[in-house]
């Protein structure tokens, strides 16, 4: 029963954390930062949030060290929102998962307009 309660509260952090982003001033986040997930340990006082941005990899990597700068701000917002006994501490990783998902959609629409070409030469020769 406590890994359901790991999973909620992992959930209703990743909705405030991704609403808290969108509000935050500072100029090195991106504004197409996006929070695909976040990892909480079972004593709920570390969390591990996984953010994805789009664009190049200097924009990523300004929009992590803004966030890791941001991090005690975002951990009392978060505290204040979510009413928590425990409010974890926040370290943030780039996830690269979105960019690489984009890239296989790539690769695979290259090959099926290889194989569009094909089918077609094939039905007009017979």
């Amino acid at each position: 029963m406590s890994f359901n309660r790991i999973d909620r509260v992992s959930e209703e952090v990743k909705r405030e954390l991704a609403s808290l982003i969108r509000e935050l001033k500072d100029p090195r986040i991106n504004e197409f930062t996006s929070v695909t997930g976040v990892s909480i340990t079972n004593d709920f006082k570390f969390a591990k949030a996984y953010i994805s941005v789009i664009g190049d990899e200097q924009s990523a990597a300004d929009t992590v060290e803004g966030l890791k700068r941001a991090a005690g701000f975002i951990r009392r917002e978060i505290g204040q929102r979510l009413k928590l006994r425990y409010t974890p501490q926040f370290s943030f990783e780039y996830d690269k998962s979105i960019q690489y998902g984009a890239h296989i959609s790539q690769v695979l629409s290259s090959l099926d307009v290889g194989g569009k070409e094909d089918a077609e030469e094939n039905s007009t020769e017979a």
